[in-house]
């Protein structure tokens, strides 16, 4: 037995000596270094550029002290998604290697000042081959080219920036209504939409975008409109407080918005509006401070009660319903053989180890692991769940916050928040919206939950945008009442 152990090492010895490799280095030019941290190898059937589009074949190798020049080798020790790299099917790749900095950036191959390669196309083939790559250059910082009617609007925090230990700020797109330059005295409400997970403020960038329009007004209402994203390092940031992403409703509710206030004529009336993480992120903020905000609109919410997170029951479960297929995520590759070694059971995340759906949860709802990482819910190889820290997710189960504390909140949320959703929503979110809805009933709470034929993507009709604009205008009048202008 003994004997047969020592054969198998030396087999997988030599199959991976034989694979092909690739060298990877970076120049002076890219970052002075020493470098520590994560390296990431991505590779693309279709992709000529794979770095921006993470998905997997993704590779990964956590190195210490590496200087400009110096080379790395990624073989069969690189942690793997979804197989090794000598198992990987023969064929044309695009390639691309970023050293991952962490400065500021969800995703990693478009964080700014990372090092990385230009792509390049290989073909690996049955003869050994070492492909080289040199990073020689650093990703830029975005740069947001405004227009008459929208401008960048950047909060540095204090608050995020001592939980972060660099620099961290608060950005969004502000539009401004089409009569705002013309009228030097009058006053807006602002409406605030929320991305949802992969949102970007960007977008309304001149440089990006051909969309410079002023901001449409809420039904016939103008209002000035502020797009937030949530992106950060770790995914959606959801605007909650959390250990691991700090305390970012506190920094939006006492940095961000007294700011946006001293820099634009704003009348004190705050609207939200957001879908997926975005509607979570409306749920969140005005269950938690509902006295700042007039009303909002949340649509498709990530799972505002956790008897339903998507396919599991987290109060009951022991281990995670799996409801995406990973195909998903990167490319059909034929892969039956990669999982008969257990060191190379990974799941895409534990690869590409922050900036997606996955660590992006665990980011807002868990405890902070030793590695400076999330600790996640669930093991990655066996789906089994961590009762330990479930008990940290349950204060971001927004029924059963809201459920402990209604006689509190009742006053001043009481009529503001309204949830919709699609009734076959891709990832069952109504499911957990409707159990909200029956503790809201039991309650006796004014919070109206409406349901539209639809995913999470065709919801999206006029029928749907409609009635979120109306709820939106009947909380503005109703918030107007009391604060006559």
């Amino acid at each position: 037995m003994r004997r047969t152990i020592l054969l198998l090492l030396l087999l997988l010895s030599w199959s991976e000596a034989r694979a092909q490799q690739f060298a990877v280095s970076y120049t002076p030019g890219a970052y002075s270094g020493p470098f520590t941290g994560n390296v990431i190898l991505y590779l693309s059937r279709r992709n000529a550029q794979p770095k921006d589009q993470p998905g997997w074949p993704c590779y990964r190798l956590a190195v210490r002290n590496v200087r400009p020049g110096q080379i790395i080798t990624f073989s069969d020790s690189a942690l793997s998604y979804p197989t090794l790299l000598s198992r990987l099917e023969r064929g044309s790749y695009y390639v691309q290697a970023v050293w991952d900095l962490n400065r500021e950036g969800r995703i990693i191959g478009q964080s700014t000042g990372n090092p990385y390669s230009l792509a390049r196309q290989v073909m690996l083939g049955a003869a050994d081959e070492t492909f080289r790559l040199v990073c020689d250059r650093a990703v830029p910082a975005p740069v947001f080219v405004e227009s008459t009617f929208c401008k960048e609007f950047r909060s540095p925090s204090v608050l995020l920036t001592r939980s972060q230990g660099k620099p961290v700020s608060l950005n969004a797109a502000v539009i401004l209504p089409v009569d705002y330059h013309r009228h030097p005295r009058r006053r807006y409400p602002v409406l605030f939409t929320v991305g949802g997970f992969g949102g970007d403020y960007h977008h309304y960038s001149r440089a990006v975008s051909t969309d410079t329009l002023p901001a449409t007004p809420i039904d016939t209402m103008a209002c000035i409109r502020v797009y937030l994203d949530g992106a950060c390092s770790l995914g959606h940031s959801v605007y909650a407080n959390s250990a691991n992403n700090g305390p970012v409703g506190d920094a939006f509710t006492t940095e961000f918005l007294p700011l946006l206030d001293q820099h634009y004529r704003t009348n004190g009336a705050r609207l939200l509006r957001g879908h997926s993480s975005g509607g979570y992120t409306v749920v969140y903020l005005l269950t938690h401070y509902p006295r700042l905000f007039a009303g909002g609109n949340a649509s498709a919410p990530d799972p505002v009660d956790f008897h339903r997170f998507e396919l599991t029951n987290l109060y009951t479960a022991t281990k995670r319903v799996e409801t995406v297929d990973s195909v998903t995520y990167g490319e059909l590759l034929p892969v039956a053989a990669a999982y008969d070694r257990p060191n190379i059971m990974h799941r895409l995340e534990d690869i590409i180890y922050r900036g997606e759906q996955e660590v992006s949860f665990d980011a807002v709802f868990s405890p902070k692991g030793r590695s400076g990482l999330p600790r996640p819910l669930f093991n990655s190889t066996t789906n089994v769940l961590d009762r330990r820290i479930f008990a940290h997710w349950q204060q971001y189960d927004l029924t059963r916050y809201v459920r402990r504390n209604w006689p509190r909140l009742r006053p001043d949320l009481n009529g503001k928040l309204r949830i919709s959703a699609g009734n076959e929503d891709s990832y069952y979110l109504n499911f957990s919206a409707m159990l909200m809805e029956q503790e809201m009933k039991k309650l006796g709470a004014d919070m109206p939950f409406a349901y539209y034929p639809g995913d999470h993507f065709s919801v999206m009709t006029p029928e749907y945008k409609g009635a979120e604009i109306r709820w939106l205008k009947k909380t503005y009048l109703n918030w107007l009442t009391q604060h006559p202008q």
